[in-house]
């Protein structure tokens, strides 16, 4: 089978939901529905968090980021962390393990050295997509961190399956952009429950269509991938914004500015990088 059709293949299984998971993926899978169910109390939240040792320690860290400890008290313990950040932050990081696991049992160091890559982009962008929400566009900033997660989740599905493929990256952009991409994306999206707002916005950083000012999730999603000061290693999108460009990007907002607003929470983004990392 030659790379093309590796990966029209990859992606015609996501389509039919036919997705081969790390067996910790499908762990912290129920450990994330259990989390999302309304009956769920926060002492039992934390025992959850507890038995995922990963979850425990990104679940403190967040807590003690600039942004959800304003006034400087850090928390040393699962429970406390879990009370400060609240259930819909715990959603995000649990999503934000599972991204991480889909590429835990890669071995090739190429193929590694991407998969750190793609999430030290996706932390990028998942911290200033909250920051930007917060300050710029209003809309819910929570909701636009946990879509900087998991935005490049099919590029993650893609890597943890490359080494079954040898030669499958060696196409470049084009080959990802128009046949894996969207279908693989879709797919993971799926199965990990991403909600439709979320699935939207994705859906509008695929097309490559925004407003500035940001108005919308879609909006918030594509200006936070166009700063994100690490690139995907998976692709440059076609009229994407170069990192040259981004630097330059600014307007108004309310009484201040784009970049004005980026240097005063340039400590807030990376305290919120850091962590998620």
């Amino acid at each position: 089978m030659d790379r093309l059709d590796a990966l029209k293949s990859i992606a015609a299984q996501a389509i039919r939901g036919e997705l081969s998971f790390p067996t910790n993926v499908d762990a912290t899978l129920r450990l994330q529905r259990a989390l999302n169910d309304p009956e769920c109390h926060a002492d039992a939240a934390a025992r959850l968090v507890q038995a995922e040792p990963l979850l425990a320690a990104r679940t403190v860290a967040i807590a003690n980021s600039v942004t959800y400890n304003r006034a400087g008290n850090d928390v040393t313990n699962v429970r406390a962390a879990v009370q400060r950040v609240g259930f819909r932050t715990l959603g995000a990081l649990a999503a934000s393990v599972i991204v991480r696991q889909l590429s835990s049992e890669i071995t090739d160091p190429a193929l590694r050295a991407r998969a750190d890559q793609l999430w030290r982009h996706s932390a990028h962008v998942a911290a200033l997509a909250q920051v930007i929400a917060r300050r710029v566009s209003f809309v819910d900033p929570e909701t636009a961190m946990f879509a900087g997660i998991v935005h490049e989740v099919g590029g993650f599905y893609l890597l943890s399956r490359a080494h079954e493929y040898p030669g499958l990256l060696e196409g470049g952009a084009d080959d990802w952009l128009e046949h894996g991409e969207v279908a693989i994306g879709r797919g993971v999206l799926l199965k990990l429950g991403v909600p439709a707002p979320v699935m939207g916005a994705i859906e509008a950083m695929w097309n490559g269509m925004r407003a500035l000012p940001p108005e919308t999730l879609g909006d918030t999603l594509l200006l936070a991938n166009d700063l994100s000061p690490e690139p995907s290693p998976l692709l440059e999108r076609p009229g994407a914004t170069t990192a040259q460009a981004a630097a330059t990007i600014d307007f108004a907002v309310g009484d201040g500015t784009l970049a004005r607003i980026m240097e005063e929470s340039a400590q807030e983004v990376q305290s919120l990088t850091s962590a998620l990392m």
